[in-house]
């Protein structure tokens, strides 16, 4: 049994031809990267995090390996030649030199001071700031907090040399009290710190106590609990990630800042001095004490780690 195909009926006489079907477009270069970009995960995440993960790598990463490889280096002590051998001298040099020792240890607990002084300021004005004051009030503390970011940061720290000279205007403030002022030294650098790195407390600070709710206070004071108590019980806990978030700024900044020491520190010597005294002299040993800060950095995030505050950063 055969089959027939039925041919398709003719066009009629006179009737236009059927238009051509048109050609697809060929794709372009930009179509083309599309579809392998597309097909493969790897070469987004790669053309995302390409230029940044290089300048990390090369520039910073790079430059501080270099740093800590010059730290295991020598000077000729006569003719202040780096020489490129291997030694524990430099680091043996910071530990055994009482000079040295004492500047590390100084400049932790300076950086220490200034980040408990931050807290200690940020805490109260915080909650202040969150749960008590008008819009309008908040909006003007906001930017009396933030003011300090907007100058230059010479024009700050030389402001606070003009405040603590002698004859300046804080010991005019205190000669009616019969007060002088405490004079360039380590209380003034503190100070000065201080004000330099507070925002970088207070705006995490404030952030927090705005997140906490409102019933919580209420709940402590229907229990008993008096306003401080409430702030310890009750806040504190709630902000130990905010807490530890602006320390690390405050703490960070402040163990590695040296301009400010020799605008307002007077006699006091930190790690950045002793470094900028050496970096021409002895560029190793300036290798090796500028290695003392960053130890001390990655120990301090190491233990804010573990503390479980960061867990949600």
């Amino acid at each position: 049994m055969s089959t027939t195909t039925n041919p398709a009926p003719a066009a009629p006489a006179g009737s236009p031809a059927p238009a051509p079907t048109p050609a697809r477009p060929r794709a372009g270069l930009g179509d083309r990267l599309s579809t392998v970009l597309y097909r493969h995960a790897w070469l987004r995440l790669l053309g995302l995090l390409g230029l940044p993960m290089l300048w990390l790598g090369v520039l910073y990463l790079g430059s501080l390996a270099l740093l800590l490889i010059t730290a295991f280096w020598t000077t000729d002590s006569f003719t202040s030649q780096v020489i490129p051998a291997f030694t524990w001298e430099n680091f043996s040099e910071i530990l055994t030199v009482a000079a040295y020792r004492d500047t590390a240890l100084r400049t932790i607990g300076i950086a220490l001071a200034v980040t408990v002084l931050c807290a200690v300021i940020a805490i109260p004005l915080g909650l202040y700031m969150a749960k008590i004051a008008s819009p309008r009030v908040r909006t003007w503390l906001a930017i009396g907090i933030t003011l300090p970011l907007w100058a230059g940061y010479l024009v700050k720290v030389f402001s606070w040399r003009i405040t603590f000279s002698e004859g300046g205007p804080l010991e005019w403030l205190l000669a009616p009290l019969g007060l002088s002022g405490p004079g360039y030294g380590t209380t003034a650098l503190v100070i000065t710190l201080a004000y330099l790195w507070f925002p970088y407390m207070a705006v995490p600070v404030y952030t927090a106590f705005r997140s906490i709710p409102d019933n919580l206070f209420e709940a402590s004071a229907d229990l008993g609990g008096k306003a401080w108590r409430t702030v310890f019980s009750v806040a504190l806990p709630l902000l130990k990630p905010a807490l530890i978030a602006g320390s690390i700024f405050t703490f960070s900044l402040s163990l590695g800042d040296y301009i400010a020491a020799q605008f307002v520190g007077g006699k006091t010597q930190v790690i950045g001095t002793v470094i900028a005294s050496n970096i021409n002299l002895n560029p190793p040993l300036a290798a090796a004490f500028a290695t003392v800060p960053i130890l001390v950095v990655v120990l301090y995030l190491f233990l804010a780690r573990k503390s479980g505050a960061l867990k949600h950063f």
